[in-house]
């Protein structure tokens, strides 16, 4: 029995932020961090208060997890960035919104006692004999504290305090990883109420030492067990009243926090069988079939959510093509009129788009990645639409005009059509790289669609229904919006985002094959006519040689093609370079991830060497901003031939690079038996750790090291029992509600159906035998539950009384 714990969040937008330039307004961008950990990086708006970011992301964490917490900053171009504002939102305050937290919050100020991180190592005991006894508190060191220094570090020192006296440690000089291994004894005062406080602070030379956390305990407690020693983490000084709440702008967010108990495989063996049997066996006639009975009750909200995580159980059991098949068959039964054939918001329709981003996303990248990144590159000034025409000088100095609407709209009619023309080039040409089983289930649309409708009463249905979700559903999306579908690192501006709004809208078209409607609603795309018609030639030409593929081919293995999870540019630190560790000394190189090694070029196109094979990594961590002087540089610890550890270091661009990169490595090395647990997050420089200042380079680190923190990707593995888990919850939730459906159906249908709760379960139904078993799921969570709460109570009930 494992616990999974992700975190969804969506950053909608903000509203009356405080003005942070000279000119009245501010650039808002946001940046979530998880436990004091940055984890996100939003796209900077310009020049507003009121910034709309729409931004969603979903990250898995480690059972320790405390807090979420949203930074509003603005951004500067020559000093460092302004801070807006905060809101954190802690488990506990999640815990109590289980569908989610959603709504306003407003902005508070930093206070530096409340920015405290990290935790520290401790010893509390009582020693001697009832006439003189003693309390002694050992402290051993500190990870993780936060940075309140200008050269990325602190100066820590403890003060501890008991029955109105106080003892402080050494200072250790320039380290957020100290050692300090100091004991400090009081006498012990049975009768004082006073509670034993822990606080560490950086000393500061000039100014006022800066608080960095503290722990308290309750002496009573520990006079029961006597002795007590553990990683404890610090807490942030009493809060403050807020005089400036809600004064500094708000924060529109939606965030929930899913803790799932996750079984071994065996217990949802009988769910996966009968949801794999309902799928193989198709649609039967005067039965209710169990996808029918999932589709009535699902609700609009969380639709989504269901159909990616049955697209994701059914590829793992090879049967995603006939899950489709069946839901393509389910929706045309019901639907007589073909303009609307796959446009509503249907479990059939989320769970093709689902599929398609899962099974398609390197498709998608070698089709669209040219296109995009050259409208990126170019920068043209492109607009069809005169209402929003800008009128603008063109010529050299001495020699300016003002062009006029019409050689705006030439130009930019120019410009779309060169887009558009490569872009129907490279989806032409894309049929071989297409995977299989993207086609054979395009076939098997392609197949049912013509059946119900064919194409001498309905033209074009066919191909239609192909590119509403190819066109409509896939390209279009990522076209419009690039760094969601990580085309793109950064958000498009304006003039860049409009271009590719146009160009979205005529991949549309040409996805509707130019119906009368569509052509009829944006009468200013008419420019573009010729190159729309030439493109639906070659769409319907594209389509015919997509669906052409024969069973054995769709079967056949790859052609020794390894899975490429993730690549891109990094610097990687040139090891053997003399003098100080410096960000000029890193080179830039092309590094691609993929299921067998980390490997690297110097272009894209030149040849690989291998680099890392993928087995002997042994953590992928980030690097102290001192260390490098830069902030988004991460380690991968790894054992070479002779199984020594050595480590490399890269450099990312920014954040949120970071992050990718790092989740990557974390979840394709997730199954490697050696990981590490702690790490060193400086580097060994002189005869020292620049962290905590250790000489003993192969010893243990001074980290923990943090598996578990990744985001979550559509191309991310499948995890069988985890998605099995998911929809056990959903249909557990919806359970009553698919009782009630079925029973109504079946009145439909005039039979008399006992619904049973035991007996033989080859005599049940399909629903009734869902229903036994998502009981019999139940009643083996419960039983799990209790045995780990009992476990939990009886290991922590001694620290629960200590600290408070």
């Amino acid at each position: 029995m494992a616990t999974r714990s992700s975190l969804s969040i969506r950053i909608v937008e903000g509203k009356n932020l405080s003005a942070k330039d000279i000119t009245g307004s501010s650039d808002p961008y946001c940046i979530v961090k998880i436990d004091n950990e940055d984890i996100i990086r939003t796209a900077t708006v310009w020049k507003t208060l009121s910034p709309f970011w729409g931004e969603e992301y979903e990250v898995h964490l480690p059972p320790t997890f405390h807090s979420v917490s949203f930074y509003v900053m603005d951004e500067d171009a020559l000093s460092r960035d302004d801070v807006i504002g905060k809101v954190s939102i802690t488990r506990d305050v999640l815990t109590e919104h289980p569908k989610g937290y959603s709504g306003w919050l407003n902005l508070t100020e930093i206070d530096p006692d409340e920015e405290v991180q990290g935790e520290i190592h401790l010893q509390i005991q009582i020693l001697g004999s009832a006439a003189a006894r003693k309390l002694c508190c050992r402290v051993f060191e500190a990870r993780d504290l936060a940075r309140k220094d200008r050269n990325g570090a602190s100066d820590p020192f403890v003060r501890v305090r008991y029955n109105s006296k106080t003892q402080e440690s050494s200072v250790v000089k320039k380290s957020c990883y100290p050692r300090w291994n100091e004991t400090f004894e009081f006498d012990l005062d049975e009768s004082a109420t006073e509670k034993l406080c822990i606080e560490v602070w950086d000393w500061d030379l000039v100014s006022r030492n800066d608080f960095l956390g503290k722990v308290v305990f309750n002496i009573q407690g520990l006079q029961t067990v006597q002795q007590e020693e553990g990683w404890f983490r610090l807490r942030p000084d009493k809060s403050k009243p807020r005089a400036d709440e809600g004064n500094l702008g708000s924060l529109q967010l939606q965030v929930r926090l899913r803790d799932e108990t996750v079984l071994p495989s065996n217990y949802y063996q009988p769910l996966v069988q009968l949801l794999c049997q309902e799928v193989q066996a198709g649609p039967k006639d005067g039965k209710i079939h169990l996808i029918t009975l999932i589709d009535e009750t699902t609700t609009a909200e969380c639709r989504q959510e269901v159909a990616i995580n049955l697209v994701k159980l059914f590829l793992g059991q090879g049967l995603a093509k006939e899950f489709l098949d069946l839901l393509f068959k389910l929706e045309l039964d019901k639907t007589d009129e073909p303009n609307t054939l796959f446009r509503s918001n249907s479990l059939a329709s989320k769970s093709m788009e689902s599929f398609l981003k899962v099974a398609g996303m390197q498709y998608l990248h070698s089709v669209l990645g040219p296109t995009v990144n050259r409208v990126f590159d170019e920068k043209k000034y492109v607009e069809l639409d005169p209402c929003k025409v800008e009128i603008k000088d063109v010529g050299c100095s001495g020699l300016h005009r003002i062009q006029t609407e019409s050689e705006v709209i030439q130009q930019s009619t120019q410009h779309l059509q060169s887009y558009l023309t490569d872009l129907l080039i490279a989806i032409a040409k894309s049929v071989k790289t297409c995977p299989a089983i993207i086609r054979a289930t395009f076939r098997q649309l392609f197949k049912r669609v013509e059946e119900h409708f064919p194409e001498n009463k309905h033209k074009n249905v066919k191909f239609i229904a192909v590119t509403s979700f190819l066109c409509l559903r896939f390209f279009s999306p990522a076209i419009m919006s690039p760094k969601l579908f990580h085309l793109w690192e950064k958000h498009a501006d304006a003039r860049t985002s409009r271009t590719l709004l146009l160009l979205a809208k005529a991949i549309q078209t040409v996805g509707n094959m130019d119906t009368v409607a569509s052509r009829a609603k944006e009468g200013w795309m008419t420019p573009l006519q010729p190159t729309i018609q030439q493109g639906i030639s070659q769409m319907k030409e594209f389509i015919t040689k997509l669906i052409d593929i024969e069973e054995k081919e769709e079967v056949a293995p790859p052609k020794a093609q390894t899975l490429i999870v993730k690549e891109g540019p990094l610097f990687i630190h040139k090891t053997k370079s003399k003098g100080p560790l410096l960000a000029s000394s890193f080179k830039k190189l092309y590094f691609s991830l993929t299921s067998e090694a980390l490997s690297f070029a110097k272009t894209p196109n030149s040849k690989k060497s291998s680099f890392i094979t993928l087995s002997h990594i042994r953590a992928a961590e980030k690097v102290e901003e001192k260390s490098f002087g830069n902030s988004h540089v991460m380690q991968i610890i790894y054992a070479d031939e002779a199984g020594r550890s050595e480590t490399v270091y890269l450099q990312c661009k920014c954040v949120n690079e970071l992050n990718q990169w790092l989740s990557a490595l974390r979840k394709v090395c997730i199954n490697n038996a050696e990981m590490l647990c702690s790490y060193h997050p400086g580097v060994f420089k002189g005869d020292k750790w620049s962290c905590c200042h250790q000489k003993d380079k192969t010893g243990l680190g001074c980290d923990k090291t943090r598996h578990g923190v990744t985001l979550k990707e559509w191309n991310d593995p499948l995890d069988p029992d985890l998605e099995s888990q998911l929809i056990f919850r959903q249909l557990f939730g919806v359970k009553e509600l698919m009782r009630e459906k079925y029973l109504e159906l079946l009145t439909e249908k005039n039979e008399n159906v006992l619904l049973s709760q035991s007996g033989d379960s080859e005599n049940m139904d399909s629903p009734t035998r869902l229903f036994q078993v998502l009981q019999d799921l139940e009643a083996a969570h419960q039983t799990a539950l209790f045995s780990s709460d009992a476990l939990a109570k009886r290991d922590k009930n001694c620290l629960l009384e200590l600290q408070t």
